[in-house]
């Protein structure tokens, strides 16, 4: 049986059954978006720049290497990101969490663990983006926060908003939760102030490329091979993340001969979801392996994406946050 995220990108009739309670989840954001603009419900702003990513739609869009991306560049610009997220599925039993690259994903959740690999950042999570923030600042010199996952985090106030689509789903059947995969109304994207592209977009927004090019063995990082060195090999492909479409068509790409096994987003893995009983090359992305590094695997590999933006969004990027510097903008827009 189909999950009920696949019939949010298709015309299915079914889903007018689910359209009254997508009318009062939309109507229910709207409500609390107007809330926090006019100051019933509080919100802060830091000391420092806040650059907010995230998206529209339940499921993966590429936000979090994105994120990643963003921190490494702010970096090369001369600036001293933080990064703050939600530490989803973390159970930590006090919030918020510093994390290094070698903090336990149970802890404080698989994607903060990827993200503090990827671009060794300074970075806490908790369910209050706020909380998570100062604390950061309390214990790291970061002149800007990044907040991965943070749009619809009204609390934390921003001076930039990006916003990440997946080019090929977009907005999906354009309906909001259940009914589609909407997080708030597609008109929220006006209210953007950058739109970026996972693919090819339109003339007001920005591409971005993600390529996967090698493999990393999960007992030893200084194990590299090029992901073109499987080809004509049968691997198992491993993914527990938003939308796994993707991570398989770069596999397929390379020539490599794909067994798939799907798993949920997020999914807490077991020695036994990964032993397959043969000597096939076991691949799965850089999210999974996290959570896997434990389990001893001889032949197993994950397989990092790598951004690639234009000059042109680096250039408005950092315009934005001049501007940003001199006058204070409105939180949730």
């Amino acid at each position: 049986m189909k999950r009920l995220e696949h019939y949010w990108y298709t015309r299915s009739p079914w889903l007018i059954l689910l359209t009254p309670f997508s009318l009062l989840y939309s109507l229910a954001v709207r409500v609390r978006r107007l809330l926090y603009r006019i100051g019933v419900l509080p919100s802060e702003r830091l000391p420092v720049p806040v650059i907010v990513v995230g998206n529209l739609t339940a499921g993966g869009t590429g936000k979090t290497p994105l994120t990643g991306w963003l921190a490494m560049m702010l970096k090369q610009a001369g600036y001293r990101p933080g990064i703050v997220a939600r530490g989803y599925r973390g159970q930590a039993k006090h919030w918020p969490q510093q994390v290094r690259p070698d903090s336990d994903p149970v802890m404080v959740g698989d994607e903060a663990v990827m993200l503090a690999r990827l671009c060794d950042s300074p970075m806490a999570v908790g369910p209050r983006r706020v909380q998570a923030a100062r604390d950061l600042l309390k214990h790291h010199e970061c002149d800007l926060i990044l907040s991965d996952d943070g749009l619809q985090h009204y609390a934390l106030q921003r001076d930039v908003d990006i916003v990440v689509i997946d080019g090929v789903r977009r907005m999906g059947n354009g309906f909001c939760l259940p009914a589609g995969p909407l997080r708030e109304p597609a008109s929220r994207l006006k209210k953007a102030d950058l739109r970026v592209v996972n693919g090819l977009g339109n003339k007001d927004e920005y591409p971005m490329r993600m390529k996967a090019v090698s493999a990393h063995n999960l007992a030893d990082d200084n194990d590299v091979r090029e992901l073109k060195s499987f080809r004509g090999s049968s691997v198992h492909a491993v993914a527990g993340i938003g939308n796994p479409q993707r991570f398989l068509d770069f596999l397929r790409q390379a020539g490599l001969r794909v067994e798939v096994h799907l798993f949920p987003d997020h999914h807490a893995y077991t020695e036994k979801d990964v032993d397959f009983g043969d000597d096939r090359p076991v691949l799965m992305t850089a999210k999974d392996a996290v959570k896997c590094r434990d389990f001893g695997l001889r032949n197993a590999w994950y397989v990092p994406v790598t951004i690639e933006m234009g000059a042109d969004f680096t250039e408005r990027l950092l315009e934005l946050l001049q501007e940003g510097t001199a006058s204070t903008k409105i939180s949730a827009h």
